[in-house]
């Protein structure tokens, strides 16, 4: 397998291109010994006052989503890279940029058992599973514990490393993972609180992934990868 940082002198060295897309992977680890729980405050104890006032706002959202937001919220069942292509542009799918599907395939690799950490440390009930009569169509249900939320976190962590790498859709970018994150409140599968906690939590990741050397230098091979092709 060919790392990140090698791919580039293997092609120059005559490997063909289509070969070499399937053996394109990130350096990684880029994260090491991170901490969820000594970074968010834990949530509000279930049905007390601050948590009912939270599951209240929740369902005030939930009972005037669209069938757009549902429809959103079934489509990105799984945050992926492509759930970008709408700020990003239409280049932006499988097989064009195979280094950053490979950074971000390590980053959602690490990311995940820093936010399983969280959830399963503290164990908040979504909405949908604590109050299922009020939640009674959820629109992507689940039923893992919701803090923090997986799609905010992976929606303000994709997106701030994306906005590096695609500089002039930077605010386009950002949106769509603030979306990304509260579409799951609209369809009633995590409260405002979850979502918040989510996108501290993928701020701090990637704030932690920057600081990394081989995050460095693997960004910096996927940014010569978007300027080499054109750009969007």
């Amino acid at each position: 397998m060919t790392t990140l940082l090698s791919f580039r002198s293997r092609l120059a060295a005559g490997g063909l291109f289509v070969l070499a897309i399937s053996s394109v992977q990130a350096a990684g680890p880029y994260l090491h010994g991170f901490d969820p729980i000594a970074l968010l405050p834990p949530p509000p104890a279930l049905h007390s006052t601050e948590d009912v006032a939270d599951r209240d706002a929740t369902f005030r959202i939930y009972s005037v989503r669209t069938p757009d937001d549902v429809a959103r919220g079934k489509a990105e069942h799984k945050v992926t890279l492509f759930a970008f292509a709408p700020a990003i542009g239409p280049n932006l799918k499988p097989g064009r940029y195979p280094q950053l599907e490979a950074l971000i395939k390590e980053v959602d690799e690490e990311a995940k058992p820093v936010i399983d950490g969280g959830k399963s440390h503290w164990g908040r009930p979504r909405p949908n599973v604590d109050d299922p009569a009020r939640f009674s169509d959820p629109g992507d249900p689940e039923k893992t514990p919701g803090y923090p939320s997986g799609h905010s976190t992976r929606g303000t962590l994709f997106a701030l490393i994306l906005a590096e790498i695609f500089p002039g859709q930077r605010e386009a970018i950002l949106e769509k993972g603030r979306l990304i994150g509260w579409t799951r409140v609209e369809i009633g599968v995590h409260t405002p609180m979850d979502i918040y906690a989510g996108r501290v939590l993928g701020q701090a990741l990637a704030q932690a992934l920057l600081r990394d050397p081989a995050y460095q230098q693997d960004l910096a091979s996927v940014k010569a990868e978007v300027a080499a092709s054109g750009g969007m």
